[in-house]
């Protein structure tokens, strides 16, 4: 294979910083399996979980926005494509004149047995 001088050139600068990739930043870095949960040793017998300050406060928080998101979805106005067309139908046949609800009329024959 032909090799171009820029290519020589790149190959050379690799070689005089070891042959490593600079981007690569080494070896991977990882926290080692314990076998605890997140890596927290529990509690000796008798004793209770001493909680971290910033805890109470994410608890707080996220389970407020969960709760405050659901009661906006539950009080979400209806803007669907449906739910407009039947209101923008029942204007128009009110204002015609035309009842948009189905009443069956009396003089109808029901079939009796």
């Amino acid at each position: 294979m032909l090799q171009s001088p820029q290519t020589l050139r790149l190959a050379r600068v690799g070689a005089q910083f070891g042959g490593r990739r600079l981007a690569s930043h080494g070896a991977p870095q990882f926290n080692e399996p314990s076998g605890y949960l997140f890596g927290e040793k529990p509690p000796a017998p008798g004793q209770r979980r001493v909680k971290e300050s910033w805890e109470n406060i994410w608890y707080i928080g996220m389970f407020g926005s969960m709760a405050f998101a659901a009661v906006m979805l539950y009080y979400k106005p209806d803007n669907g494509v449906e739910s407009w067309a039947l209101r923008e139908a029942k204007e128009r046949m009110e204002a015609r004149g035309e009842k948009y609800k189905y009443e069956p009329s009396s003089s109808s024959s029901s079939p009796s047995s």
